[in-house]
């Protein structure tokens, strides 16, 4: 059994089963990690909508501004999220809805380490404000 470090968490991915990440790393960049083909066309900066994923457990609240933009541009919100807008947490377990396998297309070029463009945040559509 792989040991864990206190900043390592397990994220449950359907259709590939469990992958460890980091506390705060772009999801998009812990799928690819784990062998999952995230399909991600504009290098992971909210410019498409090909690294989109739906989450079973776990959805962050916190959304950037870019995420939400591109999300209602393409009317996808409260549908799907982008997984290069997003940072690993404890507890998810979540679904890609496009691989680069499953469409036939190639990715773009590699998302950087941190969220980009540079986030703004807001809350997402139905998360829980309450304490």
């Amino acid at each position: 059994m792989t040991q864990l470090t206190p900043q390592d968490i397990t994220l449950q991915i359907e259709g590939f089963g469990e992958l460890t990440a980091r506390t705060g790393e772009r999801l998009v960049l812990a799928l690819e990690r784990g062998g999952v083909d995230i399909l991600h066309r504009c290098g992971g900066v909210a410019r498409c909508t090909t690294c989109r994923v739906s989450f079973q457990e776990g959805e962050p609240d916190a959304m950037t501004l870019a995420e939400y933009d591109k999300l209602t541009e393409k009317d996808l919100l409260g549908q799907a999220r982008l997984s290069c807008q997003i940072e690993c947490a404890p507890g998810m377990r979540l679904t890609p809805l496009q691989t680069a396998s499953s469409s036939g297309l190639e990715p773009g070029k590699a998302p950087a380490e941190t969220i980009e463009p540079a986030p703004g945040w807001t809350t997402r559509p139905g998360a829980s404000t309450e304490g």
